[in-house]
């Protein structure tokens, strides 16, 4: 089997872009010469493997110098969100126990302020950072030639956390031998088509684990990366056209602004080279789904999984259109709905998604949240709300911790969001429950309008019965709350935790 690792192309093919950041392009040959010089850097530094590299920068092309270093120097890599607040930062720098720390110019004001005994190296990309080292001038003191102790490196992502503190995940294993193959590339090669002529279009931050981990894939089998710094739909259909894009990942958010972009606007773009447009991470409302295969054709694929890596399901798009709604069929282990009981539930019954996974996981320092996770029979959840038909197609309904329980009634939010979405004064949504003196919990829609409401008390009336007009009037909020913008992390998913006290009262 050929080795799965950029330095098999930086000897084949020398002057293939390997990333391309705005008018940043960094070749196969660069990427392993840069990576080169910050593993000497490292190890000199007297980080062995096994040791932890922690990264804090937004999308730029030196992010992957610094992941291919670590992994190639047989390091745990964790990114972290540099959205998140110093001390979150540093919660995650003193937890993964990271004794380097690569951090951005433009992060300063975060990366200056951790504090973390265990950090030997700061080092500092694209200009200073009090107490950091210049990462510029670290690697030209360093040669361009390999390590002499190369092995795999990993990653030891995050959680997301968008209702508590961050949980680290622990890996599996370093220290493997450079370019074994993965599971991880086989499904980026068999189920999306990924070869050495991919351009791979990424909208999303490298500090989130799928986009990070598609891009590391896409160089381990020859591809070129395209990134942007934050999400636009104008550009991202521009950049489709100007590179002949033929693999772009996104989260349903970035469906919905495409397709809220005018109808003229979308036709101006040349998108012929687009063999699969790929989403995960959150649940796409069906009819955006729908509307996106009308506009794109077949080319709209979904997976589900989480960074624990105890489940995965996948569906193709003339799948999707038998099966709306579908997330796919599980491609790891068995799928198993759960009841309150522990029992296992019939088709088309709602419950508990758990799954019979080959992989374990832990969660790093947290015995108990790891065995939250497993049942008594050893099957996992991501802790998801679902139900499967008599096929064995996955439906999610939510997440349990989101559920709102109102008059006894359990009501899931995704629902009430996916029909809001819909409607063209919204951009973007999420609904909670409030304390109610009467009902124990209400019903609220916290809404981000396209442009502020002439009259909001008004806007809110015709929501709410836009809503009742497509489920279950029980359902329908009770109120709705207009903010400018919701803290909706990249990933896709809306921080709960961070909204606002007056849209949470």
């Amino acid at each position: 089997m050929d080795m799965e690792h950029p330095k098999r192309f930086a000897e084949t093919a020398p002057d293939r872009p390997a990333v391309v950041i705005g008018d940043r392009t960094v070749s196969y040959a660069e990427l392993e010469a840069r990576s080169n010089q910050l593993a000497h850097a490292l190890r000199s530094l007297g980080l062995e493997t096994g040791s932890h590299l922690a990264v804090l920068m937004e999308n730029r092309s030196e992010y992957f110098e610094v992941v291919w270093a670590g992994l190639r120097s047989g390091l745990l890599v964790t990114p972290i969100n540099w959205h998140l607040s110093a001390a979150e930062a540093e919660y995650i720098v003193v937890d993964c126990g990271a004794t380097a720390l690569v951090a951005s110019a433009p992060r300063a004001e975060i990366a200056a302020g951790i504090n973390a005994p265990a950090l030997k190296v700061r080092l500092a990309v694209g200009g200073p950072i009090d107490g950091f080292v210049s990462y510029e001038e670290t690697l030209a003191a360093h040669p361009t030639s390999p390590i002499g102790d190369e092995c795999e490196g990993n990653w030891m992502f995050y959680s997301s956390g968008t209702t508590g503190r961050p949980k680290g995940i622990t890996p599996a294993m370093v220290g493997r031998p450079l370019g074994e193959p993965t599971g991880f590339t086989a499904m980026v090669r068999f189920l999306f088509g990924g070869d050495e002529s991919t351009v791979y279009l990424s909208p999303a931050p490298f500090y989130h684990a799928a986009p990070l981990g598609w891009a590391t894939a896409i160089h381990r089998i020859g591809g070129t990366v395209v990134a942007v710094e934050r999400f636009d739909a104008g550009e991202f259909l521009g950049l489709i056209e100007r590179h002949r894009v033929t693999l772009a990942q996104v989260v349903p958010t970035h469906l919905v602004r495409l397709l809220k972009l005018p109808e003229v606007d979308r036709a101006r773009f040349d998108l012929s080279s687009l063999r699969t447009l790929v989403h995960a991470a959150a649940p796409c409302p069906p009819e955006v789904k729908r509307a996106v295969l009308d506009w794109l054709g077949p080319v709209v694929h979904e997976y589900y999984s989480g960074s624990e890596g105890i489940g995965f399901c996948v569906i193709g798009p003339e799948e999707w259109l038998a099966h709306p709604g579908s997330v796919g069929k599980s491609m790891l282990g068995p799928v198993h709905i759960v009841g309150e009981d522990g029992g296992e539930l019939p088709p088309r019954t709602e419950g508990r998604v758990y799954f019979e996974s080959p992989n374990g996981f832990t969660y790093h320092g947290d015995p108990e949240k790891t065995a939250s996770a497993f049942n008594e029979k050893g099957w996992g959840t991501f802790g998801e709300i679902g139900w499967v038909d008599e096929e064995g197609y996955l439906y999610l309904t939510d997440r349990a911790s989101n559920m709102i329980i109102s008059g006894g009634v359990n009501i899931y939010p995704r629902e009430i969001e996916d029909a809001l979405i819909l409607h063209p004064a919204v951009a973007d949504v999420v609904v909670i429950g409030v304390p109610d003196a009467e009902m124990g919990e209400s019903v609220r829609a916290v809404v981000q309008p396209v442009a502020p409401p002439a009259d909001s008390a008004a806007l809110e009336v015709e929501l709410i019965e836009f809503v009742r007009d497509r489920i279950a009037r029980y359902k329908a909020p009770r109120s709705v709350v207009f903010l400018a913008e919701l803290p909706r992390l990249l990933t896709g998913k809306v921080a709960r935790r961070l909204l606002p006290p007056e849209a949470t009262r």
